[in-house]
């Protein structure tokens, strides 16, 4: 786990593989709270049902970038790593917002899904930049 902090070897196809399916499951497991477990998470079920449908977006965007881009990726990776922190900043406010509803599970599923989206933030700039010194070297 450490080496993909210190060396970004992911390729962007793989990035964008990556953020896809992960927000897909996002959206699921949203998609299931908002139907099935509410009472589970105690968000109310219309910020529920947002997240859960950014979510969606979010995983159609980068499974499609996963499957046409070839070239010319950087600006595409660089939207959805700007997509997705708003993304945290915005669950985040929600849980400081509804805290007083959110129970132990809740709080604790929005805080491990920011993490993980962060570090994926931050997987998705160092090969960025990673890609930005090889074109200066180039």
């Amino acid at each position: 786990m450490s080496r993909i902090f210190t060396q970004p070897t992911l390729n962007p196809k793989k990035i964008f593989l990556i953020d896809g399916m992960g927000a897909f499951v996002t959206g699921s497991i949203l998609f299931l709270a908002r139907w099935k477990f509410y009472e589970y998470f105690g968000m109310p079920l219309e910020i529920l049902s947002i997240l859960s449908i950014t979510a969606y977006i979010f995983a159609v965007y980068s499974l499609s970038c996963f499957l046409f881009l070839t070239k010319n990726w950087q600006p595409f990776l660089k939207s959805i790593s700007i997509a997705n922190l708003l993304y945290c900043c915005i669950t985040m406010g929600l849980v400081f917002y509804c805290h007083s509803k959110l129970t132990t599970l809740g709080l604790t599923y929005f805080i491990a899904e920011i993490v993980v989206i962060v570090a994926l933030v931050f997987i998705e700039v160092q090969t960025l930049m990673l890609s930005n010194l090889k074109e200066g070297v180039d």
